[in-house]
């Protein structure tokens, strides 16, 4: 488009640079930002491609400045009874598109122990 003064101006929504800065819009950088139960669908995948064992579930679900931190529980020994199964989270950073940028676990803990006794 061009403006009253015979400059071409830039929409928000379109994702092109601003003239002022040369980065994109806070508007185009949130658009283009993957939705939570994405981020959590995309870590549960990765956790299982990393590790061979079926996710559980998604623990943890938290934005950055960067992209998303999503926590996956993981079953790593199955035992008899299975209130003795050894469980591990694992924390997997992904950016903005949902790309992994890291993976790390970060737990381990019986299934049968409270929240307040894992450390």
């Amino acid at each position: 488009m061009a403006g009253g003064n015979g400059e071409a101006r830039t929409g928000q929504a379109t994702g092109q640079p601003s003239q002022a800065t040369g980065q994109p819009s806070q508007a185009t950088a949130q658009a283009s930002r993957i939705a939570g139960v994405e981020a959590g669908r995309r870590a549960v995948r990765r956790v299982y491609e990393l590790t061979g064992r079926e996710p559980e579930t998604v623990t943890s679900l938290e934005p950055t400045d960067h992209g998303w931190n999503v926590g996956v529980e993981v079953v790593e020994l199955e035992r008899v009874p299975n209130s003795t199964d050894v469980l591990a989270i694992y924390q997997v950073e992904l950016d903005e598109r949902g790309r992994m940028v890291s993976y790390r676990r970060t737990q381990r803990h019986y299934r049968g122990r409270a929240d307040q006794d894992r450390g």
